[in-house]
């Protein structure tokens, strides 16, 4: 029995997403054709109560395409210093969009309104101009933390007072809505784009989506062409998506009891020198000098258990669809003789 922690996306389909791809009405995307895409944006549009979505192959292309609609050559984005769109998009701020990037150093990944505030900056000919700012929650590398809603408000204050876009890397904004009790449509009422992913939490094999108003998907539409973005009959694609926010966002909960249950045994090693708080489906915890991260990986994948080391002394499991009670029990067992 392997048990895969490396990321929620290495899941695979479960049988009734499967059924529901294989019978999925489709046509051609790029002409506007396929039901089973328009289908998906609609009720995903719906869901945040926003106007307009459009389906991608990735979350990067998602963050991409909406960093490129909010500004212009020479514009600067604030983010987090450990942001998925500056850490992970492979330089795309810089090469797709001719941005640069005002790095905050926040808390797990969770910068506040005073820091955006003090960010901006001045209208000045020889500083670039500030135009965005991209929240990422829950944030990757703080440990699946998850925004305080309040936060987030405050700092759309601050983006509405000096005219700056607000844009949502929610590649895992399903599990903090379900941790924190939230809906769909108050982040939709709060930001001008929303990035969602289905191929991470929600289990499908591939697709994310930029929610935002009809005009940035209309804009959005023409950067997905230019970045290679168009698909054609990808409504057997748009099905596992139709499938996945009709019954798997809830169950994220068990994900979240399992990472917990983890943490607790991962937590009493000696070995563990710190364990970041364990909000949703992320564990990330920090070892002492006797072990390396990659050793450790090696040594939990003798026992056909897959680690991710996210640094030499940083190892990064995540909770997911693919893994069960008996696997969770079996982690901990094995955590446990170590």
């Amino acid at each position: 029995m392997l048990i895969d922690f490396r990321s929620d996306t290495v899941t695979r389909p479960t049988p009734g997403m499967m059924e529901a791809m294989m019978k999925a009405k489709v046509g051609d995307d790029v002409f506007g054709e396929d039901p089973s895409i328009n289908e998906l944006e609609n009720m995903a549009a719906g869901m945040f109560g926003m106007e307009a979505a459009i389906f991608c192959p990735s979350g990067t292309m998602t963050n991409q395409i909406a960093i490129k609609c909010h500004t212009q050559a020479g514009d600067e984005v604030i983010c987090d210093e450990t942001s998925h769109i500056y850490q992970y998009e492979g330089g795309g701020i810089a090469f797709n969009s001719g941005a640069s990037v005002k790095l905050l150093h926040g808390d797990l990944g969770r910068i506040n309104a005073g820091q955006v505030l003090a960010a901006i900056q001045p209208d000045d000919p020889h500083r670039p101009h500030t135009s965005l700012v991209a929240l990422e929650n829950t944030s990757n590398r703080g440990g699946g933390s998850c925004y305080d809603f309040e936060e987030i408000k405050k700092i759309k204050a601050v983006c509405s007072e000096k005219k700056l876009a607000f844009h949502l890397d929610g590649a895992r904004l399903w599990n903090a809505m379900v941790a924190k009790k939230e809906t769909p449509k108050q982040y939709g009422e709060i930001f001008d784009s929303i990035s969602v992913c289905l191929s991470k939490s929600l289990g499908c094999p591939v697709g994310s989506l930029l929610l935002g108003k009809k005009d940035l998907i209309k804009k959005a539409r023409r950067v997905r062409k230019v970045f290679g973005g168009g698909m054609r009959q990808a409504g057997f694609l748009a099905a596992a998506g139709i499938y996945a926010l009709q019954n798997n966002i809830e169950r994220l909960a068990e994900d979240h009891r399992h990472a917990k249950q983890i943490a607790g045994a991962v937590g009493s090693k000696q070995f563990v020198k710190m364990i970041l708080p364990v909000e949703t489906n992320i564990i990330i915890f920090e070892l002492d000098e006797s072990i390396s991260a990659p050793v450790l990986v090696a040594k939990l994948k003798e026992s056909d258990i897959l680690g991710y080391a996210i640094s030499p002394n940083r190892v990064r499991l995540v909770l997911h669809l693919d893994i069960s009670k008996e696997m969770t029990e079996r982690t901990i067992q094995v955590f446990n003789q170590l």
